[in-house]
């Protein structure tokens, strides 16, 4: 039987470090061969496959388990309709299996997307059953059983009952119609438009699989900030080969829709959405899109923000904006995802404040098929931020979460940076909006609020991607593990971080524990040393204006105020920190009373936070006992630290990994530890500059002056 041989090749199952240099494309999926004495009875013991054939997603889920087992196993797994002997693998739906049919499994509550995975007996055969209601979620089911093979898990007594607890799991690419990619750091953008329709490049199937393996149901082709362009017969059709490549895998197509494309490509004088003929508009071009995409999943759209134009243009409310859109797609089943990054055009008197000052008093008027979609904290993307207070404020409209995936604030892709720990702190944070446990993850999974008149059932997750055309899909190996926690926390929210670094580690890697643990440990370290060593103790935006490369806290200049770190920081002679107590800007006052009053006050406030909340003075008394200023150099090069600590560790695994991604990874590192060490000195030299203070005892002096860091110029630094 497959379970009872599989267990005893985990007894002395050792996985053999590759022979030649990997390059990373093959990501999680990588399905290579068990090398132990026992993978022989392995593989006599599994035995056949029966899986239907039917359909595309059906060819795809066998095509997989046959790929997967395969390259695990070493040997092609015969393929049968009936089940002749132990060891057998039955795949399918009742629909398309017989034999499942017969089984009478209870998969009534996995849903359309869910599936079972379970050891029973098929005429007195022990038999492994991966069954669905629909065929995507046997897809789903396929790679979950190749995942328990690849990371050496018991495939005996299966019982395994998964469905996903967000409806909508989508990435984002910020990708333009010239092959640039917004705050990409893996080379151009994967989609060639100039060559779609007529040729798909294999890559976009790698890709379908890839996500499909994760769950991630949804991939928005186009750049949030839009070209109309994207809207046009000629791109439709495009996004409609892309779309015939994903539907297979379950993935929809979606596009970011530009707000005044009926001006811009329809000839009209006014995008004002209470015009009749901007409706008659949008219906018609949702007609059309639908003809060409039937399955389309809708559109995501940034309005009224960093210039792009939105309904306020015409004195009307981002409700009004959002369901323009939702009313045309409403016929054919669409969502609208309507971004809630926003800010006024005039100067805030605390930016953090402006989406919830706008969208708070909209809740309950949106439509049931808008999500608005909000990034996890109230600036952007920050190393380190409080989960964004509008976040159970808006009980009756569903919050769409938004993380992003590519390392735009985080060192791009040379610094090691895993985000699963960011992600996971976000999802558990409380928000205290309905008492004691009301977590980010019960808002956005419905669970919160679904009780509430008015509340729709419609959930998602969104991730930036941090997809290109490198290679190893994500410019660097550890940045592929971004991806892969986004995806499975996007499945489900209540995930360890931890676990889920685990997983991706023997999947990509090795399943050596000598191996693993010292990763895992790198990977969950990684993300506290970069807050300290670019914005320790709540500190925010402090990166170069423009291309958000390197530290720039002494940077006044810009359009606006709220573009430069000057303005966040608030560092004088007598302190630092940005009040937003009652105060300052009273933006804690936005989160429930419980957090408002911890917030709040400077000896509550949880010290992470301390400078996001609060403007003190540098000899303020931290819990270590040290004053301020001390923690914060303290803070700073801790970060440096850990980051050679990770250097350290690395160079002891090459005998673990093949030499190709060990050097890879090893010359990041190096770049990694420089540039910690460039945020520490070039940050602690201006604050000198400011409060005039020695360094604490035993601390290292910058390498250079203040002004040789001023200095510094990076006008091609890529993502700009």
């Amino acid at each position: 039987m497959l379970a009872a041989a599989f267990l005893s090749v985990l007894a002395v199952m050792s996985w053999m470090p590759a022979a030649h240099a990997e390059d990373g494309h093959e990501l999680w999926l990588r399905y290579r061969q068990i090398e132990t004495v026992q993978a022989n009875a392995y593989r006599a013991d599994a035995s056949q496959l029966i899986a239907g054939q039917g359909t595309p997603t059906q060819v795809a889920a066998r095509d997989e388990l046959l790929r997967g087992l395969g390259g695990l196993l070493g040997a092609t797994l015969p393929a049968s309709d009936s089940v002749t002997r132990d060891g057998a693998i039955v795949m399918g739906t009742a629909a398309s299996s017989p034999l499942i049919a017969r089984l009478g499994l209870d998969l009534d509550d996995v849903g359309a997307e869910g599936y079972l995975i379970r050891s029973v007996a098929i005429d007195g055969h022990r038999t492994t059953v991966i069954a669905a209601r629909e065929d995507i979620g046997a897809l789903y089911g396929a790679f979950h059983f190749l995942r328990l093979v690849q990371t050496g898990q018991s495939l005996a007594k299966l019982d395994v009952r998964e469905s996903p607890r967000l409806k909508l799991r989508v990435l984002n690419h910020w990708d333009n119609l010239d092959g640039h990619v917004e705050r990409g750091y893996a080379g151009a953008s994967i989609w060639d438009w100039h060559k779609l329709p007529d040729y798909l490049d294999p890559r976009y199937t790698e890709y379908a699989r890839a996500n499909a393996s994760l769950g991630i149901n949804g991939s928005v082709l186009n750049n949030v900030n839009s070209n109309a362009l994207s809207l046009t017969p000629m791109y439709l059709q495009k996004a409609a080969a892309l779309a015939g490549v994903f539907r297979p895998y379950g993935i929809r197509v979606f596009l970011s829709a530009r707000f005044s494309a009926p001006i811009e490509i329809g000839g009209l004088k006014t995008a004002d959405p209470l015009d009749p003929e901007v409706r008659r508009w949008w219906r018609a071009k949702a007609d059309e899109i639908y003809r060409i995409i039937p399955d389309f999943g809708g559109l995501l759209v940034k309005a009224n923000s960093e210039g792009q134009p939105g309904p306020q243009d015409y004195g009307r409310t981002h409700a009004e904006g959002a369901n323009l859109l939702a009313d045309a797609l409403a016929p054919h089943g669409g969502t609208v995802m309507w971004r809630a990054f926003v800010y006024s055009d005039e100067e805030p008197d605390d930016r953090a404040k402006q989406a919830y000052t706008e969208f708070v008093p909209l809740d309950g008027k949106f439509r049931d098929n808008v999500l608005v979609q909000v990034k996890n904290g109230a600036i952007d993307f920050q190393p380190r931020e409080p989960f964004h207070p509008l976040f159970g404020a808006m009980p009756k409209t569903p919050l769409m979460m938004e993380f992003q995936i590519t390392k735009e604030y985080l060192g791009f892709a040379t610094h090691l940076v895993y985000l699963g720990p960011l992600y996971e702190e976000t999802l558990r944070a409380d928000t205290y909006a309905r008492g004691k446990g009301s977590t980010v993850t019960k808002v956005i999974d419905g669970s919160l609020d679904g009780d509430v008149p008015g509340r729709s059932g419609l959930t998602g997750m969104a991730g930036v991607a941090n997809i290109g055309a490198d290679r190893n899909w994500s410019g660097s190996h550890f940045d592929q593990a971004n991806w892969y926690a986004y995806g499975r926390l996007a499945w489900n929210p209540d995930l360890s971080s931890r676990a889920i670094a685990e997983e991706w580690v023997r999947m990509t890697f090795s399943n050596d524990e000598r191996f693993v643990a010292p990763v895992v440990g790198m990977m969950m370290d990684s993300r506290e040393a970069v807050v300290d060593y670019m914005t320790p103790l709540g500190l925010h935006h402090l990166m170069g204006r423009g291309h958000h490369y390197g530290p720039m806290p002494w940077d006044a200049g810009g359009p606006r105020a709220d573009w430069t770190p000057v303005y966040y920081h608030r560092a004088d002679k007598n302190g630092i920190g940005f009040d937003r107590s009652a105060t300052g800007s009273n933006a804690d006052a936005q989160y429930a009373p419980p957090l408002a009053e911890q917030f709040g006050d400077v000896e509550r406030v949880p010290e992470q936070f301390l400078l996001w909340f609060h403007h003190v003075p540098w000899d303020h008394r931290m819990r270590s006992g040290r004053p301020l200023w001390d923690e914060l150099v303290h803070r700073y090069t801790h970060g440096v630290d850990e980051v050679k600590k990770m250097r350290a560790t690395w160079d002891g695994l090459s005998a673990y990994v093949d030499a190709g991604r060990h050097a890879q990874v090893s010359a990041f590192l190096a770049i990694q530890q420089d540039e910690a060490q460039w945020w520490r000195d070039a940050s602690i030299a201006y604050w000198q500059s400011l409060n005039g203070l020695p360094l604490p005892q035993g601390q290292a002096p910058p390498a250079h002056t203040l002004g040789y860091y001023q200095s510094l110029s990076f006008p091609h630094a890529p993502g700009n």
